[in-house]
């Protein structure tokens, strides 16, 4: 799994998407999944990509959000969600062509990529029970 992470990482930054954008979309993964330990370590590569702590704390609601995400990132999101929530095939559809919109098709593949990567993080650590351990924000 850490290799297929290091080939995605690859394909996003060749695609043009940033690790900040990568690391929204793992948040928001894992908060949909309820993965602590995830939502622990992205939460802390999100900081060290530059991403601000109102953005995460915002993030389940970024749709309500305004302007504060880019129309480039709510696509992001709009894809990841769609990715693990998995709605019904209309509203799939329309979430992907609604992203094709403002990323290309490199981009939207990659970012499904991310997702998928991200949900099967997601199961293995809830899984195996990883604990969260306590550490000052940073």
């Amino acid at each position: 799994m850490g290799r297929f992470s290091k080939d995605i990482a690859k394909s996003y930054r060749a695609a043009g998407i940033s690790d900040r954008t990568a690391e929204l979309i793992n948040l928001r993964v894992s908060q949909i999944n309820g993965g602590a330990y995830c939502l622990d370590l992205h939460a802390r590569k999100a900081l060290g990509a530059s991403e601000t702590l109102q953005r995460i704390t915002l993030l389940r609601a970024w749709d309500e959000c305004g302007g504060l995400f880019t129309e480039e990132e709510c696509a992001a999101l709009a894809i990841a969600e769609a990715a693990t929530d998995l709605p019904n095939p209309e509203e799939r559809i329309a979430a992907v062509a609604s992203a094709r919109l403002v990323l290309s098709d490199e981009q939207v593949a990659a970012i499904q990529w991310i997702a998928i990567a991200m949900n099967a993080f997601n199961r293995i650590s809830i899984l195996l029970r990883h604990p969260v351990k306590e550490r000052e924000l940073s």
